[in-house]
């Protein structure tokens, strides 16, 4: 089974391509601020508490972002080897082989990319603690001491749930009669399992705990900063919370929709497909959720710290340092998101090629299967703002009222619609570039 997956990598280049670079662009973020905390051991005794802050509590804020698109790229790729699994079941092979399979594949794949992304790492790294001293956030004295332990950490923790997350998803590839397995690909999925709907739940908790620690506790106290150690996180986990639910939140969101939508032929197809196909369409949603809680909720929240210092008077200029260095570190992690949007939108798109096929054959034009699929993004991209919006009112809410701007922040109401447009676009225009793709 090893040999076969090794040669099958070969004929299945675009899954191969989507958990490569998952692993590989996550990797490289985890490992660059992983490098800061294991700087931070033999750091000065001035700069170790921020460089601990920069590469634990930020960097962990990536490291859950990273984390799930790896798991939800590599449980895309692995969900859709059904109707493989059953027909190599059929032949003789066994549920375990065939798990096996699956799971070898995704670990080669996402140990070379994590090799690389710790390369990667090896320049961002210290790149990032460069910056740091150029902004005068840690003195001359400290010197940058990240290496192998750092590095091989974070890509072992890539490849680590690369791994489970393949084995879960081969779990229900395999799972019931091989004659009947070809067909699961077909039908509409299972409700949502209940430690997904668990997790789910659980991370959305934890989001709004912390948005109301930050309004009760650390919005109080002394420190200026310690209220973005709270809510800095909040739209992050909710996020993640509700990107974990989102194949019953689509297709709870979308039914609404399907009168609109079916007016057309195209439209109807696209609007059956949102609500009976939602577990495929989710892989889509997902990453799009999860970029717009991140984006609007961190960016607000910048916002909102740069008005109130340049208020209340910054002799020092130090609150201008940290908002740049912190708009950078919040726009790596919001462009990872941003590829992780096209990265899925185009894995889930090429998978369909014999549908699109099969529908053509039918008498469907070019044009209508492009405008079912571009429906269907615009479907998903709806969806995925408008709780990407909500999930981000935990960071962005909280923040402005301890720091005396309302419920309502005073600035920067145009960075919604913007993030809204640029996800609207990134999901549509990708899953438009992969359908041409496929239809040639």
């Amino acid at each position: 089974m090893t040999a076969l997956a090794l040669r099958s990598l070969r004929h299945r280049p675009a899954a191969a391509v989507a958990t490569f670079m998952a692993a590989l662009l996550g990797t490289a973020l985890m490992a660059s601020f992983a490098t800061l905390v294991e700087s931070a051991l033999s750091a000065h005794d001035d700069d170790r508490e921020l460089l601990i802050i920069m590469g634990g509590i930020v960097g962990g804020w990536a490291a859950l972002i990273v984390l799930f698109s790896v798991a939800s790229t590599v449980g895309i790729v692995a969900g859709q080897r059904t109707r493989e699994a059953g027909l190599l079941r059929t032949i003789g092979a066994t549920p375990r082989q065939v798990r096996a399979l699956i799971v070898y594949e995704a670990g080669v794949v996402a140990l070379l990319a994590a090799s690389a992304g710790a390369v990667v790492a090896s320049i961002g790294g210290p790149a990032l603690f460069a910056a740091l001293q150029r902004g005068d956030l840690i003195t001359a004295a400290s010197e940058y001491a990240g290496g192998p332990a750092s590095l091989s950490t974070a890509a072992g923790a890539v490849v680590l749930v690369g791994t489970v997350a393949a084995g879960i998803a081969s779990r229900r590839a395999t799972g019931g009669p091989a004659a009947f397995s070809p067909r699961q690909a077909e039908v509409s999925a299972l409700p949502l399992r209940r430690w997904r709907i668990l997790v789910g739940g659980l991370l959305v908790a934890v989001g709004l705990a912390s948005a109301v620690v930050t309004v009760t506790v650390t919005g109080k106290a002394g420190d200026a900063y310690a209220a973005m150690q709270t809510s800095g996180s909040a739209s992050i986990v909710v996020g993640v919370g509700l990107a974990t639910l989102a194949p019953g939140l689509l297709r709870l969101l979308a039914t609404p929709l399907r009168p609109l939508l079916a007016r057309s032929g195209s439209g109807h197809l696209a609007a059956a497909n949102t609500t009976r196909r939602a577990h495929l369409l989710a892989g889509t949603l997902a990453p799009v959720i999860v970029l717009v809680s991140t984006a609007v909720g961190t960016l607000l929240m910048i916002g909102i710290d740069d008005r109130t210092l340049t208020a209340a008077g910054d002799p020092e200029g130090v609150g201008g340092t940290i908002t740049m260095i912190n708009s950078v570190v919040i726009g790596m992690i919001c462009l990872f998101a941003a590829i992780m949007v096209v990265n899925a939108a185009v894995a889930v798109v090429a998978h369909r090629r014999t549908e699109l096929d099969r529908l053509w054959r039918l008498g469907a034009t070019a044009g209508q299967l492009r405008s079912s699929i571009v429906l269907e993004a615009a479907v998903v991209a709806f969806v995925g703002i408008l709780l990407g919006l909500l999930g981000s009112t935990a960071t962005a809410v909280p923040y402005a009222i301890v720091r005396q701007e309302g419920v309502v922040p005073d600035g920067q109401l145009w960075l919604p619609p913007l993030i809204a447009l640029v996800a609207a676009a990134l999901t549509i225009g990708a899953a438009w570039g992969a359908q041409r793709r496929s239809a040639r």
